[in-house]
Parts: structure tokens; sequence; C-alpha cells
């Protein structure tokens, strides 16, 4: 398979799937986001593949985000990077094989999202995590805020999205939003001893386990359907454009007039 935003391999029973547009911290564009989906749709069908990598290129991003540069009118993402983002969602939830998101940098926005449905997530100590949505008018309504609050808790979750902070990857290890935290020059090695041990387990066993421990949150699908619709409608508004224009010109946004 020929791609040009990723970079796809698979061996020794492991698929790695890596964002390779390092130039823009591995923001994900409509074409981004489509390879992703395709990838880890192949990966499922192969029984060769037994577990799937999820990483960036380079040292500084895992995933930055949804890229800025493409949106509709300066207001907002296309309704078709919309439409992959939540196949992707999806698909990292129902591929039958344990997904671990290998964070080597910067995890924020849709990255973040990213990394919190994978079933594992191993960071490098230099890995930064968090959301920025209401800092540039976007949001995630489904699983990037549903989903995220069953990991780290109600608390924890209202602080991440009302307030765009950033944690370091100590942090996120301490608020279970990842399993395990390396030196960088340690993180493909520990990886690696992940998916042999994953690869040593029956993976009958996995697939009934990743389903039974995903049904109690499946319902956010049907959340995640109104997310994507609402998300289209509030970029067609003057909040969101105020954000994006504000983001765009590195000013502070000004929201006094949408306090109504």
């Amino acid at each position: 398979m020929e791609f040009e935003d990723i970079l796809y391999h698979k061996k020794d029973g492991v698929a790695k799937i890596i964002i390779n547009r390092p130039q823009v911290y591995n923001a994900f564009r409509t074409k981004t986001v489509e390879e992703l989906y395709r990838a880890f749709q192949d990966a499922e069908m192969d029984p060769r593949v037994g577990v799937v990598v999820l990483t960036g290129a380079g040292e500084k991003a895992f995933c930055a985000g949804g890229d800025v540069t493409e949106v509709v009118d300066g207001a907002g993402y296309t309704p078709e990077l919309l439409y992959w983002d939540v196949m992707l969602h999806r698909i990292i939830r129902f591929i039958p094989k344990p997904v671990i998101a290998a964070v080597n940098g910067i995890c924020l926005g849709g990255g973040n999202v990213f990394a919190t449905l994978c079933d594992i997530t191993i960071a490098a100590e230099t890995a930064r995590f968090g959301q920025v949505g209401p800092k540039v008018g976007s949001f995630d309504a489904g699983f990037g805020a549903a989903y995220l609050q069953r990991l780290v808790g109600a608390k924890r979750a209202r602080e991440m999205w009302f307030l765009c902070r950033q944690y370091s990857a100590q942090e996120a290890l301490e608020m279970g939003l990842v399993n395990k935290v390396v030196p960088p020059d340690k993180l493909e090695e520990e990886v690696d001893h992940w998916c042999q041990e994953l690869l040593a387990r029956s993976p009958t066993a996995i697939k009934f386990l990743k389903a039974a421990m995903n049904a109690d949150s499946d319902a956010i699908h049907g959340i995640e359907n109104i997310w994507e619709q609402a998300l289209q409608l509030y970029y067609q508004g003057q909040e969101a454009l105020e954000g994006r224009r504000a983001f765009m010109e590195k000013r502070k946004p000004d929201w006094d007039a949408f306090r109504k």
C-alpha cells in the first residue's frame, strides 16, 4: 500500500502506523486521517498482524491535532476531515487487536484523542498532553470528552478541556492517561517489549476482552454522530471564526460578544 502522509509497515506480527508530517508536528489533514483509517483497516484484515502501533515521525511530536491550514473560509475543518476523523476513532476501538500509542512528543487536540482511544499508551518523558479546542474555537464532544472522562475522572477531564492546559508525561501517568513513561531513547524498545508480550497471549481471548471492555462506552458512538454534525454547524458561526482568526493572527480571542 502506498501512502503520502503516513508510513506503514508490518513485521513479525506488528503493524506500525506512523504519522509522517514532522514539518507540522504531525498535524493531520483530511488525507492523513483517511490514510490512517486505510492502514488500520489493512491491519485488521491481515491475520498475520497481532498488534498495531500508532506513533509520529521524528522526536518532537506524536500528533499536534488538526492542521489549521485546512479550513473552510477560515472557520473550521472540512466535513470530509470530520468524517474520516470519526471513522478513525471507530476503527481504533473496533479493531479486534490491541493498539498501542507510542507518544514521542507533543500530543495535543485531536492527537490526544487518538492516544486516548488506543488500548495502551506508552510515552517518552518528553511527551506533553492536552486539549486545545476552546482556545481556538473547536471541540470534541464525542470520544474526546466522554471517553476521556472515563479514563481520568470528571474533574480532571473538565480541567483539561475547559482550561486547555498541557500536562507532562509523568502527570499523564498519574492521572491514568498513559500506562508507562520511559526515556525518549528507550521508547521504541519499550513498545517492542509490550508488543512481544501481547503477541504471546491468546488473540481470541484479547479480542473478546477488548470488546467487553468497550461495551459500557459503546453508546458514545451515538454521541459522536451528534458531535460531528454539531461541530459542522458551530464552524459556520462567528464564534468559531473568531477562535480560528485569533489563532492564525497570534492574538487573544475576544469571546465577549458570545457570552449570551
